[in-house]
């Protein structure tokens, strides 16, 4: 049995994790947010719930606190100084697995014409997800990235995955899939240790996701 600390854990990704480690672990949650009446159903002997903010150092090094593994599920314009908080709150507590969601086109890996759209169309928010992703890499946390492709919401776990200074594959990859690949990770922690992951659906290659 793990403890997991979920970071973010409203959010729809980790929403699909949470259901899938609750119904198919022994793992005990501590799920950690703004707003934790959002998941207030979760809350049982297995589930524990913490409203805070991932800037709150001192909140979020309590809440590490006999934990083995903590996935970040995060989002927001300071997205590098979370980051900068997570690794400090690590540090302090001796934590050293950590899963954290970020976005294809951080290192300019996509290719082709899918690659022009996406840095278009995502802009500044590529490099401030590389700034949090450099933050990891540049730690001597036990980091796994996770580089989705574009998200759907479709009812399936279909995925393949790249490597970091691999050409990144496919336009996009459903919700699902990704929560998949983070129970894996959290069932299997020695599991892409200190790797950067591009995550995609086969066969989705094209100019822009399908449904653009």
């Amino acid at each position: 049995m793990s403890k997991v600390l979920i970071l973010g854990a409203a959010g729809q990704i980790a929403r699909l994790a949470e259901q899938q480690l609750l119904a198919e672990t022994d793992n005990e949650l501590t799920l950690y947010l703004r707003h934790s009446e959002r998941v207030a159903a979760l809350k049982s002997e297995r589930v524990t719930i913490i409203d805070g903010d991932t800037t709150d150092e001192s909140k979020l090094t309590q809440a590490m606190a006999g934990q083995d593994v903590v996935y970040a599920n995060l989002a927001g314009q300071n997205i590098k100084q979370q980051a900068e908080t997570i690794l400090a709150a690590m540090h302090t507590t001796g934590l050293k697995r950590l899963i954290w969601i970020s976005t294809l086109g951080i290192y300019d890996e996509v290719p082709g014409k899918f690659g022009e759209w996406n840095n278009a169309t995502l802009g500044d928010y590529l490099t401030r997800y590389y700034a949090a992703a450099e933050v990891l890499e540049n730690s001597d946390l036990d980091y796994t990235i996770i580089r989705p492709a574009w998200l759907t919401n479709k009812d399936e776990i279909d995925y393949e995955t790249t490597q970091r200074h691999d050409a990144f594959k496919g336009t996009e990859v459903s919700r699902k899939s990704i929560a998949a690949l983070v129970v894996k990770l959290i069932q299997d922690p020695t599991n892409s240790v200190r790797a950067s992951l591009g995550v995609n659906k086969p066969n989705t290659d094209g100019d822009k996701p399908a449904w653009y």
